[in-house]
């Protein structure tokens, strides 16, 4: 496998954006359906492992796992990595969006609200990315984008009232408000992923996230459990086969597999075109809550997926018809 400097990589991504081939194209897109079916699936496994251990031990084998695997073809000189002080200080605000904040909301907001609503929230993050574009970046919206926005908000708000009227339970509103609270977080990790793809290659990128994060759950993962005298529950958990396949999944997949498809998929697209996919998540998540979980999936959660979902295709479509 062939690796860059930060130079080469520079010079690469300035490249492939003056020179948008077919067969980048399609490459950048079929990363960005692979990374949305693994992020379909992940709130399954991540809902099986909540069960097992707490969200920070998930977190904490999770992502040393993520380490691990990476860390043997840089061992071996498949792949060189090489990261000065300077570049950890561009990197590091985005390794606290995502993985550490994204995940950490996930997995606790997994806890009391099902896969399926996961998946469901996650079809908003388009919507924040493209109001976070909008501060930060300066973007100009259309009428149509704004409308578009609030049919997907009145999707979410569907989604808390009905649940209230379905049976209102605090606990399962912190759980979607947390998840909500991911959403926002990988909508700023895509921004500020966008520019430093022209900077930094996939590989180096992923390789700075993972090591954040499995440095920082570990820490904390460790602290807790000397904290409380309980340390040996820390490695329990890895003794029960079906955790071990679920952490290999999330491990593996879900967090140095979707990061490096991200990543690849960000350096040729936008980053409003990227977030469309999770449309595809939502879809393969509320069928795999239902049928290999049986979660209970109610019209109204049918109906404002569709409203979510709906109006995040009109917001994309009218800004890729305008040319932005």
């Amino acid at each position: 496998m062939k690796s860059h400097s930060f130079s080469d990589s520079a010079s690469i991504h300035s490249s492939s954006n003056l020179q948008a081939t077919p067969t980048r194209t399609w490459t950048s897109y079929a990363a960005a359906i692979a990374y949305a079916l693994i992020i379909g699936f992940s709130f399954l496994f991540v809902k099986m492992t909540v069960y097992t251990a707490s969200p920070f031990d998930v977190l904490a084998h999770r992502f040393l796992l993520s380490v691990l695997v990476m860390a043997v073809p840089i061992r071996l000189g498949w792949i060189r990595i090489s990261v000065r002080a300077a570049d950890l200080k561009r990197m590091l605000p985005l390794a606290l969006l995502s993985p550490v904040l994204y995940f950490t909301l996930q997995a606790f907001g997994l806890l009391y609200a099902s896969s399926s609503e996961a998946g469901i929230i996650q079809a908003t993050v388009p919507v924040f990315t493209l109001l976070l574009a909008a501060y930060i970046l300066k973007e100009r919206t259309r009428w149509l984008q704004k409308v578009s926005l609030l049919v997907s908000v009145a999707g979410v708000i569907l989604i808390f009232v009905m649940q209230g009227n379905a049976g209102f339970r605090a606990d399962h509103l912190g759980g979607i408000v947390l998840l909500i609270g991911s959403a926002l977080a990988f909508a700023g990790y895509s921004v500020l992923m966008r520019p430093l793809t022209r900077v930094y290659n996939p590989l180096e990128l992923t390789w700075v996230t993972m090591l954040t994060a499995a440095i920082m759950f570990n820490v904390i993962a460790l602290i807790r459990h000397f904290a409380a005298g309980n340390w040996i529950d820390y490695v329990q958990p890895l003794t029960q086969p079906s955790y071990m396949m679920a952490l290999l999944y999330l491990g593996v997949l879900s967090s140095l597999g979707t990061t490096l498809l991200s990543s690849y998929a960000l350096s040729r697209l936008k980053a409003t075109q990227m977030s469309v996919f999770s449309n595809i998540s939502t879809i393969v998540s509320m069928i795999a809550g239902t049928i290999i979980l049986h979660e209970q999936l109610l019209l109204y959660h049918v109906i404002g997926a569709v409203l979510i979902i709906g109006g995040v295709l009109g917001t994309n479509w009218n800004g890729r018809r305008k040319g932005k």
